[in-house]
């Protein structure tokens, strides 16, 4: 079974949107797992947004990568520039891939215009991850 790390800056939006599509997608076909170069606690609006499209992070948890040392990955997906950088190395033949998204915790405006952010982001992760499986783990 493959493992999977999603690395973000603070494991707290991105990284844990693309936990739970990653694992909603995989099936159980593949070790999920997430974290951040830093830790800043699972956002609550991240718990919203997923919420609403039927899936449930309320459990995740904000790791850091270093926890991680000891699993072999065979897939490494960066979800900000920042992490991307400080992304660490991993004794293993780790595939790194990459992908830039927004950081909706950055989004400013009413409570509905930052919810709106959080979920143009979570949609842009879900498409995504849904490809990511889709050509990584379970080729259709």
């Amino acid at each position: 079974m493959k493992n999977i790390l999603v690395l973000c800056t603070g494991n707290s939006c991105r990284s844990q949107i693309a936990e739970g599509y990653l694992k909603h997608y995989a099936n159980g076909k593949a070790n999920i797992y997430s974290a951040g170069v830093e830790t800043h606690g699972v956002n609550p609006k991240a718990i919203q947004t997923m919420a609403e499209d039927g899936i449930d992070i309320s459990a995740h948890t904000s790791n850091n990568v270093d926890e991680y040392s000891n699993i072999p990955f065979d897939y490494v997906i960066t979800v900000c520039d920042n992490a991307k950088e400080r992304c660490p190395f991993f004794p293993t033949q780790a595939q790194r891939f990459h992908h830039n998204f927004p950081d909706p915790a950055k989004a400013t405006g009413s409570d509905e215009e930052v919810m709106q952010e959080f979920r143009k982001v979570r949609e842009m992760v879900k498409t995504y991850c849904r490809e990511f499986i889709e050509s990584n783990v379970v080729k259709l």
